[in-house]
């Protein structure tokens, strides 16, 4: 049984019990990242406003920054005013899939803000981290900590594997 990482939630949540709804549980994400490794982005399509700032990605659209690989129909790139090339927010919509080899995470949309390295998930928000599950509405992850905020109704399950 992964229990770090059970254990890591279960104290994080200990006001709260398994099924029970709360406003807002911190959180152990293990969606950390290095934010300053490159962003690789592939789609269909690809519509690029130069005076904006602005390229919009739709179908079947993937992002890969390291082992962190975020999936979506559409998403839309803002960049940095005065900084060719750098990206500054990339808005995902359509329903959104964050993971990596440990953990996963879906919601209706997300925010990466690549400076601050912290994406923010809502909309019917699912976090998956083994056989352990939390929803809410909104989740919030500092990429560069591993840590983040659920808010709600916050909703757990912790399944045993039977060990």
């Amino acid at each position: 049984m992964r229990l770090v990482p059970i254990l890591l939630l279960a104290l994080a949540l200990a006001p709260a019990r398994a099924g029970a709804q709360a406003e807002r549980a911190e959180v152990s994400v293990g969606l950390q990242q290095d934010t300053s490794l490159p962003v690789e982005v592939t789609s269909q399509e690809l519509s690029v406003d130069q005076s904006q700032g602005v390229a919009i990605f739709t179908g079947d659209v993937l992002v890969v920054q390291g082992e962190l690989k975020l999936t979506a129909p559409r998403l839309e790139v803002t960049y940095s005013q005065g900084e060719a090339g750098r990206i500054e927010r990339v808005h995902a919509t359509g329903g959104v899939t964050l993971v990596n080899p440990r953990e996963a995470a879906e919601a209706e949309e997300a925010v990466y803000t690549v400076g601050s390295g912290s994406i923010v998930m809502t909309g019917e928000v699912l976090l998956t981290q083994g056989q352990t599950t939390l929803a809410g509405t909104r989740l919030t992850i500092d990429l560069e900590t591993g840590s983040g905020q659920m808010q709600g109704p916050v909703r757990t399950l912790f399944q045993s594997d039977g060990e």
